[in-house]
């Protein structure tokens, strides 16, 4: 079996969400199976990059046999020069062309990915609502008061969520997402000004109200440095917070373990870490508790299983970080049911969007336990319909 060709897909072209525009591609062979993958570039100012690295590594793997998917890493991450300095937009190129693989091969041999990564450990997989400063529903908003941090909680705890996460420092009080236009008078580096700090306890007070069994997850964005992080963490010390995700650039380990020493809630990060190379000295310096490494940006299916494998010889669990298509859901769902230090899913807001989800011929989505079960149909168990694949194709290699 040798690879034919390439098809590279981008969701913008049909989907009208200024922020999610997944990349998925299609691996092609001449044994007539064919694999999806996605590039974990959906979101952010990378996403028209993605499109051009699956183009530049592709046209090397046009004529390999798509079963050595190790080989065909190791080729892409020695021979291409930049492989090896790895980064964002490079990794997330391997991942998707890696995911495609890891779906064919369970296709040739009839199996879902999870048994060929060596069979199920969890049967059930609890996932949280990701993302509700956003609210929980099918548009999107930026939530300012405590009130409404509150109701979106209760949509997802309604729906059978037993936890959430929430960025608490993201919308300002004027209502303006700090990631597109930052204020002046919300200052979250060097020290938290009193309105904000009152401000995200209020909203934090609200969610936990609502009950004392409900997980909170905190998510900073790196919005924050070393010393608002910890500031802030002191101050909701008393919330019961389950972990606290990138509260400082997401490449420092030093900083990321000074947080630790000074904070008692444990410190979760890794969608931007890339590579076993990238989680090294997090593991070495004892700075995370929780890793959140991407299926499409860390270097697919098989460094994501490698990455894992790692951070549970350190006792460190693992949360995959979901943040695009159905493809990653998939991708994710099968690494997580087959390794021992699983701790949650993410259900991003994305994830919940019809747009988005019918862009794929299955709908994996949380039951009414809030709890997921893996698919078993052979690969990954997802693929991109016709209709989504007329309407967004970009290019194809061979």
């Amino acid at each position: 079996m040798k690879i034919t060709s390439i098809d590279v897909y981008d969701f913008g072209k049909c989907l009208n969400y200024e922020d999610c525009s997944p990349i998925c591609i299609r691996i092609n062979t001449d044994a007539g199976i064919s694999g999806f993958g996605e590039v974990g570039l959906a979101y952010g100012n990378a996403h028209n990059a993605g499109v051009w690295m699956v183009k530049d590594f592709g046209q090397l793997i046009i004529g390999k046999d798509p079963l050595r998917s190790e080989a065909i890493r190791e080729q892409l991450f020695r021979t291409t020069f930049w492989g090896m300095g790895g980064g964002t937009v490079i990794n997330a190129g391997m991942s998707a062309i890696d995911i495609a693989l890891w779906d064919i091969k369970g296709k040739y041999y009839n199996a879902p990915v999870y048994q060929l990564l060596g069979g199920k450990i969890n049967e059930k997989l609890r996932a949280y609502a990701s993302q509700i400063q956003f609210d929980w529903d099918l548009e999107d908003r930026n939530m300012v008061t405590p009130e409404q941090y509150a109701e979106a909680a209760k949509k997802a705890m309604a729906q059978g969520y037993t936890a959430v996460k929430v960025d608490p420092v993201g919308v300002a009080a004027n209502g303006n997402w700090q990631r597109t236009k930052q204020d002046a008078d919300w200052r979250l580096r060097g020290q938290l000004p009193q309105n904000v700090l009152k401000l995200v306890r209020a909203r934090l007070q609200a969610i936990r109200d609502l009950s004392p069994d409900l997980d909170i997850i905190i998510e900073l964005h790196s919005f924050t440095d070393t010393s608002t992080a910890i500031q802030l963490a002191n101050y909701i010390d008393d919330l019961n917070i389950m972990y606290y995700e990138e509260p400082v650039h997401p490449l420092n380990a030093v900083s990321m373990r000074e947080i630790k020493e000074n904070i008692r809630i444990p410190v979760a990060s890794g969608e931007r870490i890339y590579t076993r190379l990238g989680y090294r000295p997090f593991f070495e310096n004892r700075s995370l508790s929780v890793i959140q490494p991407d299926v499409c940006l860390c270097g697919g299916i098989s460094e994501a299983k490698k990455i894992c494998d790692m951070a549970d010889t350190y006792d460190v669990k693992v949360q995959i970080h979901v943040c695009g298509g159905p493809i990653s859901q998939a991708a994710a769902l099968h690494v997580e049911t087959a390794i021992p230090n699983f701790l949650i899913h993410e259900q991003h807001s994305y994830g919940i969007k019809q747009g988005l989800r019918d862009t794929c011929v299955y709908d994996y989505l949380p039951d009414d336990h809030g709890e997921l079960t893996v698919p078993e149909l052979p690969g990954i168990g997802q693929e991109i319909t016709e209709e989504t694949m007329a309407k967004t194709w970009v290019y194809t290699i061979q």
